[in-house]
Formats: C-alpha cells, sequence, structure tokens
C-alpha cells in the first residue's frame, strides 16, 4: 500500500472509531513508519540549495538529502554524483507529482522564485508529503491562504524557512522583549538589504516575485515584528524607487522604506535595498537600546544590550542545520511547527500593505 492510501486509511479508520479529537497532523504522522531520519527533497537547485541547505543537511541530525527536483539535467548528474542520490529519486518538474509513490521521501522543501511557490506547495501537499517553503512565502495573501488550506486538507505540516527564528542570537533578542527586561519597546529601526548586481534574475521581473520588498524586504519586516513582539496595525507612509532604472523597471523597488504603526503608537521604520549593504535591528526600550548588527546574517548574528552581548558563535550553514532540524522533529513529533504558514501570510499582508500606502500616498491598515 502507498504512502496517500495508506494516510486515507488510517484517516477513514480514525473518523468511524470517533476519534475526532486526534488532530490530523498525528494522523498522519502516526501512519508512516517511525524514522530517525526524514527524507528530504529540494525542489530548485540554485544557490540557496546548492551553497547553503545542502551542505547543511550534511549536517543535521534529523533529516537528510534523500532526493533533488531540477529541470536541468546537467545539474541532476553533479548532484547524483556529489550526494550519491539514487536515479529513483530524481525527479523534473513533469515527473514531479510522481514523487507521491516514493517512502524515501517524507518532506519536499520549495526553494523556487516566489511565483512557483503556491503551484509546487499544493501539488507537494498532494502528494502527501510534508512541506518546508523558502520566503517570501508567496506574491499575495490569497496564495498563501490557499498553501495553508491545501496543506491542513491533506494533513501534512507546512512550514516557512525563516532560518532566523530557529537561532540563538535572535532567540535572545526576543526574549528580552518579551520579558520586558529592559521595560517596554518605545520603537525601532531595522535594514536589511545587500548591492545586487545581477540583471537578469527573477529578483528584477515583476511577474516572478521580483523587488526589494519581497526579497531582503521580508528580513527588514520580520526584524520588526520580532523586535517589537507585536503585530503592527498600519503602514503609515511607504516609500519605492528605483536608483538603476534601466534594471528595475516599470516602477519595481530597487530601495523600500516604511513607517510601521504597532500598538500604544510604537513606530518602528524599515529600510530594504537592493543597492547597497545594510543589515541591522536597533530596539530602543525604556531601560536601553538593544543593538543587533547583523541581525539576518548566514554567518551570525550578532549584537549586545545594557544587560550584555548577544553573540553565540557559529558559522554558517548553522542557522539552516536548526531550522531543518527542529522543523523535521516537529515533524516526527506530531506537533505544530514553530514557524507555520501563518508566519509567512502575516508578512506577505504587511508587504501588500506596504505597496499600497507607496502607490497611494496614505496610511493604509492593516
Amino acid at each position: 500500500m502507498d504512502l496517500i492510501s495508506r494516510r486515507r486509511t488510517l484517516k477513514s479508520l480514525a473518523l468511524g472509531a470517533g476519534l475526532s479529537l486526534v488532530s490530523p497532523l498525528n494522523v498522519f504522522s502516526n501512519s508512516i513508519p517511525r524514522k530517525d531520519k526524514l527524507g528530504v527533497a529540494l525542489v530548485g537547485l540554485g544557490y540557496y540549495s546548492t551553497d547553503l541547505l545542502a551542505p547543511a543537511l550534511e549536517k543535521t541530525e534529523k533529516c537528510y538529502l534523500a532526493g533533488i527536483v531540477t529541470g536541468t539535467p546537467s545539474k541532476a548528474s553533479v548532484w547524483k554524483a556529489k550526494y550519491k542520490i539514487p536515479e529513483k529519486n530524481v525527479y523534473n518538474y513533469d515527473t514531479f507529482d510522481s514523487i507521491a509513490d516514493n517512502p524515501d521521501i517524507d518532506v519536499i522543501y520549495i526553494v523556487l522564485p516566489p511565483s512557483m511557490h503556491k503551484e509546487y506547495v499544493i501539488r507537494a501537499a498532494k502528494a502527501g508529503k510534508h512541506v518546508w517553503c523558502e520566503k517570501p512565502m508567496a506574491m499575495t495573501v490569497e496564495e498563501c491562504q490557499a498553501m495553508i488550506d491545501a496543506c491542513k486538507e491533506a494533513n501534512v505540516s507546512l512550514s516557512i524557512g525563516y532560518r532566523c527564528q530557529h537561532e540563538p542570537n535572535t532567540k535572545a533578542y526576543q526574549k528580552i522583549v518579551k520579558e520586558q527586561s529592559l521595560g517596554k519597546v518605545l520603537g525601532l529601526d531595522c535594514a536589511a538589504g545587500y548591492r545586487e548586481n545581477r540583471t537578469d534574475h527573477w529578483k528584477q521581473k515583476r511577474e516572478m516575485g521580483g523587488g526589494v520588498i519581497y526579497d531582503m524586504g521580508v528580513y527588514a519586516i520580520q526584524g520588526a515584528r520580532l523586535g517589537s513582539g507585536m503585530e503592527p496595525v498600519a503602514v503609515n507612509s511607504a516609500k519605492v524607487w528605483t536608483e538603476r532604472p534601466e534594471i528595475y523597471k516599470d516602477g519595481l523597488g530597487e530601495i523600500v522604506e516604511a513607517e510601521l504603526e504597532f500598538p500604544g503608537g510604537v513606530v518602528g521604520t524599515i529600510k530594504t535595498s537592493f543597492g547597497g549593504n545594510m543589515n541591522f535591528l536597533n530596539i530602543k526600550c525604556e531601560k536601553g537600546m538593544i543593538e543587533m548588527a547583523p541581525f539576518s546574517a548566514y554567518a551570525g548574528n550578532q549584537g549586545k544590550s545594557p544587560l550584555g552581548e548577544i553573540n553565540f558563535p557559529f558559522q554558517q550553514p548553522m542557522e539552516q542545520v536548526w531550522q531543518m532540524d527542529d522543523d523535521a522533529q516537529t515533524i516526527m513529533d506530531g506537533k505544530p511547527q514553530s514557524v507555520p504558514g501563518e508566519e509567512g501570510l502575516r508578512d506577505i499582508r504587511i508587504v501588500q500593505a506596504i505597496l499600497k500606502s507607496a502607490e497611494n500616498g496614505a496610511k493604509v491598515t492593516i
């Protein structure tokens, strides 16, 4: 009996026995053999998969690289040899759906341009596989919700690849904010950016999810949300522009600035750019400042506050190791993910509000 058949059979038996109080995820998790490690298939073999996720999967304890999905045969050959991936675990985009019949694959990690996330998350869910999806989650709130709904319908887990939420320095400043060790947050300032010199990448194509707000902008939004410990209630103002109109065409944003309003009148300013390097989060509290610089770097975040240094040392790709091990363990335990699809949806709701505020030149309530 294949994986989907077992899942459907157990679901029917559970319902028939009146086990409605058992969560669908627990029913699904208990319907597959207990594993010490979950098999992960990477979908899309660009820079992030090649330089960070694959090396991280060689260090993880709860999951391993079991398969790949790529539209480039030459890449498939290289990956098969390097990571000793069997031919039966190598797929292209036409054969993707047959991954449902492969018991080696427990998790499908979507590492594609944002415009493709919805399609492949839904197809992965329909294949009966748990899903990890890179940020930004999707292009619109409606797409995010469709992805969440598809995973719930299929009784599979969905997690978004916010690696920083799994690393100790981010957790450290969040703890200070949550426990109000420096008093209440009064305001914050956050920036995330780098010099993007490619000219024909998806990041320069609106229809594929291009523009800085969907890429580095999500880091700045995360910084504001995690740094305040609150959700914004409005975008007071926003500005989107480019200094290289030959690359970022037809109003596509190379640089974005926005002012976010949080409950209690707390204001956070964010800036994100493909034009220059910037990576900091300053959180003004009643009893002093938390300063993180960088706050979202691959090789490690660090900072300080009146309470001391925030500097747990590590090197890349440890953030991705922690992220994938945490998410794999959560699946094996049949528990809700710490960074679920709803987290990705929250950021896209803010992205859309920022773009609307910039377009209309007015405050936008979230």
